[in-house]
């Protein structure tokens, strides 16, 4: 028999809270199929199952919340004959982990089930202690603005704290180099000609995938610090920082970003940008990135020196593109340019690869007719 647990989706979650079953017991399922949906401290995230099997039993109800680990449901291997009754005691072992996230009696649950609110919400502006059946219909009592701004501490006390450990414990170093993207603009000009607004490209498909190239090329920059060491990715999982629109940010992975053409990664930005702002990511999608890259362009701030995503080891920031004199075929034009940084760990990397792996990205950049 196989067991389903919670996974970690993010490097600070501790814990989620189930909103949704997609299977019943009975059903068989797929590697990759969707069998529930968690909500984390920034998003819902539909969570998949990576083993093949049927689903015996469903060992968390919707609405629970429990740590990361905890198991949510049995599967039996395909083939495999179901166990006599009794012989197994999943449920008393989800009661004790759900009993280590949120200190709530029976009744208390029952009836935050039934109004639909979130115990661990609850707790996090409650005193300490064991919450009751008063507890929660007080808080379904107060006004829905009272109620929310606890989800919305919560979420920046969790980014708060992701960001904290990054910076004590990365040893971040900083470089930033000014781009020309006047023939990138004009490639994208010749390639939209003709093409519906829903079809066109932009500057974005263009950065993600000169990144995602440089990467590639310069593996130091690409995977992750783990157990006092560098393990590189083969493959450039592109993380987008989104921006929330009830605040925060989540920063979902565009899988092997490297492969993918200008085309392709526009319509995968479009699709994962309003996903995750729509709550509807997927489990593969999150804590899966090899390096991530921020822009707040659309602000129009020039320059981002980001805070580099743990166990990550490297972050691209570009600023907003904004006309400035330059030197084009011997003479000084207005042309559109654009600010682009490197926040990376030094103990993978120096300020010598980095310069190097920026000049990568800025050539690749001037170079769009061969992304």
């Amino acid at each position: 028999m196989l067991t389903f647990t919670l996974p970690s989706l993010g490097a600070d979650m501790e814990r989620g809270r189930l909103v949704e079953w997609r299977v019943k017991p009975g059903d068989t399922v797929a590697r990759g199929q969707v069998v529930a949906v968690v909500d984390t401290d920034k998003a819902a995230i539909e969570v998949e199952c990576w083993q093949p099997g049927v689903v015996h039993a469903l060992l968390v109800p919707v609405g629970e919340t429990v740590p990361v680990g905890t198991p949510l449901a049995t599967l039996l291997e395909l083939g495999e004959t179901a166990p006599a009754p009794g012989t197994t005691e999943p449920a008393r072992a989800v009661a004790a982990a759900t009993a280590t996230a949120v200190r709530a009696s029976p009744g208390a649950r029952e009836r935050a089930r039934e109004l639909g609110l979130d115990l661990a919400t609850l707790a996090a502006g409650s005193a300490a202690g064991t919450l009751t059946r008063s507890d929660v219909e007080r808080a379904a009592a107060a006004p829905v603005g009272a109620r929310t701004s606890g989800e919305g501490t919560e979420l920046r006390r969790t980014i708060a704290a992701a960001m904290a450990r990054s910076k004590r414990e990365i040893p971040h170093y900083y470089l930033a180099e000014t781009l020309c993207v006047a023939r990138a603009t004009a490639w994208l000009e010749r390639r939209n000609e003709g093409r519906p607004a829903g079809a066109r490209l932009v500057l974005a498909a263009l950065l993600v995938k000169s990144v995602a190239r440089a990467a590639q090329e310069y593996p130091d920059f690409n995977g992750w610090f783990q157990d006092g060491a560098h393990r590189p990715s083969g493959q450039v999982n592109v993380g987008l920082a989104v921006a929330l629109r009830g605040g925060g940010v989540i920063a979902p992975a565009l899988a092997g970003a490297e492969r993918a053409s200008p085309d392709e990664l526009m319509r995968a930005l479009t699709d994962l940008v309003t996903r995750a702002r729509a709550g509807a990511l997927r489990s593969s999608e999150i804590g899966t990135a090899t390096i991530t890259i921020t822009s707040l362009g659309e602000r129009g701030v020039e320059a981002v020196f980001g805070v580099i995503h743990a166990p990550q080891v490297a972050l691209v920031g570009f600023g907003s593109p904004a006309e400035r004199p330059w030197v084009l075929d011997g003479e000084v034009r207005p042309a559109p340019v654009l600010v682009a940084t490197l926040a990376a760990d030094h103990r993978v990397s120096d300020g010598h690869r980095g310069a190097l792996f920026l000049a990568r990205i800025a050539a690749l950049v001037q170079r769009p007719e061969e992304l």
